[in-house]
């Protein structure tokens, strides 16, 4: 048994260290995209390094549930991307590429333990072995001599006997021939330099250098935007800890509690130059500073008796409003504040919504100096609100902080490199326009010549054999991979042309360009996996995707519906004695986080006790929820994956099954297309395809 423990895993290890490749192409994509679009929003993505060890964590179903759950929803455009993303990561990795790396070493341990009963297969280094064993006495193991011409030729082709037919159908055959070809095959054929192979290698290190630019450009602004809120939060809330106690700050409890930080944030304001240690300065509108504006909100009419469960209200909410400028503060007190505006501060609590604190201030970033970089100008527009509308007897305090970068009016800078550094990062971007340009006409180009090929192929197909070419061959001219590049280029180019106005301190729209880039480049790298696959050894890897991915859609259509089904019950049942419960979003992110095994024991002892028998539909709910998908849909799905693996494996072997296309191609003679005479290119000829390799298909 250990024996064959080791085989295996010696056997396994090339196998894994090319899917590991193929992974890691993949996984490189997810981390960039993640690090320069979730970064400003969620602590585990703010470094490269971080973001890697997230997703790893992530794929082994660690802090799964958290990792939803502490996403700043600032910006709703970059929430839903985070959904996407954080979804179709785990999905990707956990059910598929895990499901086929079981597939892998699975196939190797039959096959190993197969070859333990029957014997293993006799390469040339057992048969001199054996040989030399039954002729102890000859001392030697002679090979047949071959010639110079067939070591450098072994695997050269064997020319076909050209068929007789008419110049348009052999012209044809060529031209399909000549077009499934990967690059280094159309070199060797008609020396066309593969200009679309070595420009995707370019643009993939471009794309790359200017993503981490941008990144690092990027964490300058969030690390400022973030530091200026906790300086906010310590400056303005009265008895604030440093960390906030739920989704808002903090809470007070008692009617004085309340006044006591209202006045406290207004006299914080007044002598914030006095107090504050970053560059802050008051809002400044065409005519004067702008200063604070205090905003209360409560029911039009309420009368109360709790204890004779009276209630007589007019939900009409009525809002008014105080502004109060710097310079008047300065010269009050908050008693004579209180005084003066007395009717707009004596607050009845049982009619009392919030009370809103709002104000504008400015503030310079000079860190981007130091990273040679134009220093940035910031509009801070805070928010304190104090919300009582759910009349508990504790108000809660929320602190939001909304900056917005807008170009500086007037700055000059001395002894520091900062505009010319700034004009090499815009040479450089205009370089990857223009790479992105060029493979983006090339690609075009390419797919507008397969459509015309495509269709010579179906109009001689009708013309001479009178039927209709199939759908899937009618697929097989659509190169999906040009597809997808033409997606990346057309969004590195938006992306590209919204980063420099940014760096120039034209533009502002961080959101939109980090999602733009950090898509093409996961685009990028995953378009590196379809030159992997002009390698058998990778491409058995390959096909296995992409043929289980139909298998894969019509299987999530079918558990979708009934992950729906547990999400809505859980929703209504579960959401008023569980956290984590409360509204659908949330439970679609628990329940996802509970069939990749995270966080599931808190999730049993959380629930509330308050009803029995809810506490007891919770168990049956949780227990049913998760056997169900753990130990029947993801098996299910992993077989689904295996018998994919076997399949592709079994076509590799006894060949694919031919279509018309194939069938067309098969009669097509090996017409030479090298102009030189191979002689000249030993080192090519002995690297050519093989005959038996033309029952492989490359993915397309």
């Amino acid at each position: 048994m250990l024996l064959l423990l080791i085989l295996t895993l010696r056997s396994a290890l090339p196998n894994v260290i090319r899917f590991c490749c193929c992974a890691v192409m993949i996984y490189l994509g997810y981390c960039f995209c993640g690090w320069i679009v979730l970064g400003p929003y969620h602590v585990k993505f703010r470094s490269l390094n971080m973001v890697s060890e997230c997703l790893f964590s992530l794929i082994n179903g660690d802090d799964m549930f958290a990792t939803f759950a502490k996403m700043q929803q600032k910006s709703y455009l970059v929430w839903l991307f985070s959904r996407l993303y954080l979804y179709s990561f785990i999905s990707l990795f956990i059910y598929m590429v895990l499901s086929l790396f079981i597939a892998l070493i699975t196939d190797t341990y039959e096959t190993i333990k197969h070859y333990q009963q029957d014997g293993f297969p006799e390469t040339e280094l057992h048969d001199f072995i054996s040989q030399c064993k039954d002729l102890p006495n000859s001392g030697r193991y002679k090979l047949e001599e071959e010639s110079p011409v067939s070591i450098f030729c072994c695997c050269k082709r064997r020319m076909m006997a050209q068929p007789d037919s008419d110049l348009e159908e052999d012209a044809l055959k060529e031209d399909l021939k000549f077009y499934f070809m990967n690059p280094c095959e159309k070199y060797r054929a008609r020396r066309q330099i593969p200009w679309k192979l070595g420009l995707q290698i370019l643009k993939i290190v471009m794309v790359t250098t200017q993503l981490i630019l941008f990144g690092l450009s990027n964490q300058l602004v969030v690390s400022f935007k973030e530091e200026n809120t906790v300086a906010f939060k310590h400056l303005f809330l009265k008895g604030y800890s440093g960390v906030d106690e739920d989704d808002y700050s903090c809470s007070v409890y008692t009617q004085q509690d309340v006044y006591d930080s209202i006045f406290f944030a207004i006299k914080q304001y007044c002598q914030l130059k006095n107090i504050s240690l970053g560059t802050l300065g008051y809002e400044q509108d065409e005519d004067d500073v702008s200063g604070l504006q205090i905003c209360k909100q409560q029911y039009k009419k309420d009368t109360m008796l709790p204890s004779n469960d009276t209630l007589n209200i007019d939900v009409t909410i009525e809002t008014d409003c105080i502004q109060l400028e710097p310079q008047i503060l300065a010269t009050k007190r908050s008693g004579d504040l209180k005084m003066i505006n007395s009717s707009f501060f004596n607050f009845e609590f049982h009619r009392l919504i919030q009370v809103e604190i709002s104000f504008q201030l400015k503030g310079i970033d000079l860190q981007t100096v130091h990273a040679r970089e134009l220093p940035d100008c910031y509009a801070f527009q805070n928010t304190i609100t104090f919300n009582n509308r759910a009349h508990s007897g504790k108000v809660k305090i929320y602190f939001d902080s909304d900056a917005d970068i807008q170009e500086c009016k007037d700055w000059h800078i001395s002894g520091s490199t900062v505009q010319k550094n700034t004009q090499y990062i815009l040479v450089f971007d205009g370089f990857v326009i223009v790479s992105c340009f060029a493979s983006l006409i090339l690609c075009t180009r390419s797919i507008i010549l397969a459509l015309k090929l495509q269709k010579r192929f179906v109009n001689f197909f009708l013309e001479k054999y009178k039927r209709h070419v199939c759908h899937a061959d009618r697929l097989e001219f659509i190169n999906g991979w040009y597809v997808l590049v033409i997606i990346s280029d057309v969004m590195t180019i938006i992306g590209s042309i919204m980063k420099m106005e940014i760096k120039a301190k034209n533009l502002t729209s961080y959101d939109v360009c980090s999602i733009l880039l950090g898509t093409s480049t996961l685009f990028v790298w995953v378009g590196v996996i379809r030159y992997l696959g002009y390698f058998q050894t990778y491409n058995v890897l390959i096909l296995t995707m992409q043929a289980s991915l139909p298998k894969v859609l019509r299987f999530c259509c079918c558990a979708g519906m009934i992950y729906l089904g547990y999400t809505f019950c859980g929703w209504i049942v579960l959401g008023p004695y569980h956290e984590k419960f409360e509204d659908l979003n949330t439970v679609a992110e628990c329940l996802f986080s509970l069939v990749n095994g995270d966080d599931m024991f808190a999730t049993f002892a959380q629930i509330q006790q308050k009803s029995t028998l809810v506490w007891l539909f919770s168990r049956l709910y949780l227990y049913s929820f998760i056997s169900l998908f753990i130990y029947m849909i993801l098996s299910l799905f992993i077989a689904l994956i295996t018998d994919s693996y076997d399949t592709i494996k079994k076509y590799q072997q006894n060949g694919f099954p031919l279509t018309d296309l194939h069938e067309f191609l098969k009669e097509c003679s090996s017409t030479d297309y090298s102009k030189e005479p191979q002689a000249s290119m030993p080192f090519i000829c002995c690297c050519r395809r093989r005959g038996s390799d033309d029952n492989l298909i490359l993915i397309n």
